[in-house]
């Protein structure tokens, strides 16, 4: 039997996707071994976001910290001491900035071995097998920790996040802390006009190099406003400097699992592919009739970007005024 917790992340007071895709995971994967699951939240809040991820959770670990700073430094020293005390076998971490620090804290803090970039997560006779995307989607690996134990770092949209049969209960901790060596903070640059983290949108509208210009990428806002969703991009777009880094998708960007994703200008490279291949709905729109993305898009326009987003955003929007 199996104890496995999910590492949920809050922001503004209110838990992530992640953090409830964690939690379902946890549950499935603890369902599996006959053992138990546990999300454990710590920071600014924590108490107040655990009723909706207990909805998706057998239990949460609430530990409220209102402390400055980088996250992972409130969060991994109150972690470890944690998992010291009530030792889980399995700790599952998302893939996002914060996650990722999280568990590299937690390395170094409780020795536990970790396991990274999972696109899947199944549970075997022995513990958790890592399912990994290598150069470029072109290679998928497995792999397990040697005594069933370990870290595991989760990728956004691994899995959908499903509510519980019955939500779990909550129990609110006041976690002990690993003290480490103290940081100074010398600079915090905030990205300016950044936009919602694209990993918590039901709907994406992506833009590629055949948006052309940023004027292009105009059109390509437009219609994700029309929509109620974000922008993503492709490396090609976010190069050129139209759209910032935290926008982009793929495998040298970020995971996502929208709802709807309509794709642009976009060719559909692996690169790009292995960033939305688990959307559910992908409706593509591109002048070249032999573009790649047309293998795996549901719906796929042959169109010219210019003479087909002004009508259909106005399209979009007459609609919504109608309704």
């Amino acid at each position: 039997m199996a104890t496995i917790w999910a590492i949920g992340e809050i922001s503004e007071g209110t838990p992530t996707k992640l953090s409830l895709e964690l939690a379902t995971l946890a549950r499935q994967l603890a369902e599996k071994s006959g053992g138990e699951a546990r999300t454990v939240l710590i920071g600014a809040g924590a108490s107040g976001a655990a009723a909706e991820v207990a909805e998706y959770s057998a239990g949460v670990l609430a530990v409220d910290v209102d402390a400055g700073g980088p996250v992972a430094a409130a969060v991994a020293p109150r972690l470890a001491a944690l998992i010291a005390e009530r030792n889980p076998d399995v700790v599952l971490c998302g893939a996002s900035n914060d996650g990722k620090d999280i568990a590299g804290l937690l390395v170094g803090l409780t020795d536990l071995p970790v396991l990274v970039n999972g696109s899947g997560v199944e549970w075997t006779g022995s513990g958790p097998q890592l399912e990994m995307s290598t150069f470029g989607g072109k290679l998928t690996t497995h792999s397990v920790f040697k005594d069933g134990r370990g870290i595991v770092i989760v990728r956004p949209g691994t899995v959908a996040a499903e509510k519980a049969a019955l939500p779990g209960a909550v129990e609110t901790l006041s976690a002990s802390v690993t003290e480490l060596p103290a940081v100074t903070l010398v600079e915090s640059v905030a990205e300016a006009g950044a936009a919602a983290p694209i990993e918590e949108a039901r709907i994406i509208v992506g833009a590629g190099r055949g948006v052309g210009t940023a004027d292009g990428l105009k059109l390509v806002q437009d219609l994700a406003d029309a929509l109620g969703g974000a922008v993503g991009a492709t490396r090609a777009v976010v190069d050129s400097g139209w759209i910032g880094y935290g926008q982009q998708i793929g495998q040298t960007g970020k995971i996502v699992k929208p709802a709807l994703y309509v794709a642009c200008g976009i060719s559909g490279a692996i690169q790009h592919k292995v960033g939305v291949q688990t959307a559910g709905t992908i409706v593509a729109i591109n002048r070249d009739p032999d573009a790649a993305i047309a293998e795996f898009a549901d719906l796929f326009v042959v169109a010219d970007l210019v003479e087909i987003l002004p009508p259909l955003t106005a399209a979009i929007r007459a609609r919504k005024e109608s309704s």
